[in-house]
């Protein structure tokens, strides 16, 4: 019998299992992964950056684990010598519309508790020389790091705390009980006091086999990403992002310093017809009937129209992706760019087609489910662990 049994060795899920040992120490802690390495699908697929925070809900979850979590991922990476750099991120108003969203995005920095700095134009181009822009916004704290890398040394100190990790452990079912929770794989069969999902992209699925309908359905969304030429790289010398179009729920292209020196541009955020959909091509039925079957998605689809539309021209078309990129970094061509790795964004969709846009936790009889934790949850791991590390304990006295 275990005490604690975490479905899931992502960034989160590694995280919750350092916090659990820290907190209690000799405890029986396993964690259940369907892949062969820790961190291979959310964590391993996305852009590496460190957020600050700024785009959140003052108060909201996101908020209070982004400001935190920037700071002590900053010093895990110090701390276990992990390479990371602080290299500051601008977000660039383009026109006049935008100056007015990027006034508000600025105060509401400021309400997260942040330092955001305002840019005039003059200022704008002696940090970023290629870029279009009327003003911007200056964020010195953000940073880029591969968070797979992070989740690697997160499950060498979990083993070193005495915790396990089994790998190709894929779950099939569960049973729960006022006492319990049996979990079975195709190998084994586990016993735990309790049960923590963090399984992201199948979290409502391992919920469901816990006994728990919620009014959410994970959706994929596959984030496309192109590579700046190394030649081309001078184009770039922090994180540049647009002003978010307040009316769809993704940031648009922007451009993003890797941490091996390399430069993405990206992403088109497009629906994925599988829930790994790492590419164009990837279909599974299993996943696309539960995808046109859910009135959530038609209703999403009918709100963002007009916007999902433009993501799926720029998909199929590398020349309309330019277009667009060229509104912020006009020098950049079609020649400068080559095809990188996509991701794949696990969102949670309301029944009513809304998109879950904070962390949403389900909390069951002997289980606790982590059902949406979008980005920025690998920033905010640390922090999300500490939460939920926290209720479990509560739970368990």
């Amino acid at each position: 019998m275990h005490d604690f049994l975490i479905v899931g060795a992502g960034i989160v899920g590694l995280a919750s299992g350092m916090a659990l040992l820290e907190e209690n120490p000799g405890a029986n802690v396993i964690i259940l992964e369907k892949e062969s390495h820790p961190g291979l699908h959310q964590t391993g697929h996305n852009s590496g950056v460190i957020h600050s925070g700024i785009y959140y809900k003052p108060g909201s979850y996101k908020a209070k684990f982004a400001r935190a979590g920037s700071e002590s991922m900053r010093d895990f990476c110090l701390n276990h010598e992990i390479p990371h750099e602080i290299c500051g991120k601008v977000i660039v108003a383009s026109n006049n519309k935008e100056l007015q969203q990027l006034e508000a995005l600025y105060y509401r920095g400021v309400k997260n508790g942040l330092s955001p700095v305002r840019l005039t134009k003059e200022e704008l181009l002696e940090r970023e020389p290629h870029v279009n822009g009327l003003e911007a916004i200056y964020l010195p704290t953000t940073g880029i790091v591969d968070y797979q890398q992070v989740a690697g040394k997160m499950a060498e100190i979990f083993h070193s705390k005495g915790g396990q990790i089994v790998y190709d452990a894929e779950v099939k079912a569960i049973s729960e009980t006022g006492n319990a929770v049996s979990i079975d794989t195709d190998q084994h069969t586990y016993h735990a006091n309790l049960l923590l999902n963090c399984s992201g992209l199948y979290s409502d699925r391992i919920a469901k086999m816990a006994g728990y309908l919620t009014d959410m359905r994970i959706f994929p969304f596959r984030g496309e990403y192109f590579k700046l030429k190394q030649e081309r790289s001078y184009l770039v010398n922090h994180l540049i992002y647009p002003v978010p179009n307040p009316d769809f729920p993704f940031l648009g292209v922007h451009a993003t310093r890797m941490i091996d020196g390399g430069i993405e541009v990206g992403p088109n955020a497009v629906p994925g017809l599988k829930r790994e959909a790492y590419k164009k091509t990837s279909f599974a039925w299993k996943d696309f009937y539960e995808i046109i079957s859910y009135p959530g998605i038609w209703k999403l689809g009918s709100s963002y129209a007009k916007e999902g539309a433009g993501e799926m021209v720029r998909s199929l078309s590398k020349k309309r992706f330019v277009e667009n990129l060229r509104r912020l970094l006009p020098d950049i061509s079609e020649d400068d760019l080559i095809a990188a790795p996509a991701g794949v964004r696990a969102q949670a969709l309301q029944h009513d087609g809304t998109l879950i846009d904070d962390f949403f936790i389900v909390n069951g009889k002997r289980s606790i489910h982590v059902c949406n934790a979008p980005s920025p949850a690998a920033t905010a791991a640390l922090e999300i662990g500490k939460e939920i590390s926290g209720r479990i304990l509560e739970r368990a006295i």
